[in-house]
């Protein structure tokens, strides 16, 4: 996914949530989503180690990376070029999810109506 398409499909995921949940939900993203240039500084300091995959959750790619030192030196020249794409994918991914959760407006509660009057108990008779 390029840069351009990324900025776009989040905007929709943005612009599809009630307006009162946009800024919670803008905050808890940016807290939450990874950045596809910082990801790309691992790949090309720490790649050969898996660093990068693991980074942006592809835990059992990044064991196998490390394994295989960046699969012998070529894994790692292709992340260089695709990792980026990736991150962007996993934060689609997980803004889409997120928004899931973002997607109803806590309604305020509607005042409950009041109890119905109680029947009087019918008298009991005392006619032994």
């Amino acid at each position: 996914m390029n840069s351009k398409s990324y900025t776009m499909e989040l905007a929709t995921i943005i612009n599809g949530l009630p307006e009162a949940n946009r800024q919670s939900f803008i905050t808890a993203f940016q807290a939450s989503e990874k950045n596809p240039v910082l990801v790309f500084g691992f790949s090309v300091w720490l790649g050969g180690l898996g660093i990068d995959r693991m980074l942006v959750g592809d835990v059992v790619a990044g064991i196998l990376k490390l394994l295989t030192l960046g699969g012998f030196g070529i894994w790692q020249i292709i992340d260089w070029f695709l990792i980026g794409g990736r991150t962007r994918d996993k934060n689609i991914a997980l803004a889409r999810s997120m928004a899931a959760s973002f997607m109803h407006t806590a309604a305020p509660a509607a005042p409950a109506a009041p109890p119905a009057p109680a029947a009087p108990a019918p008298a009991e008779s005392d006619d032994d």
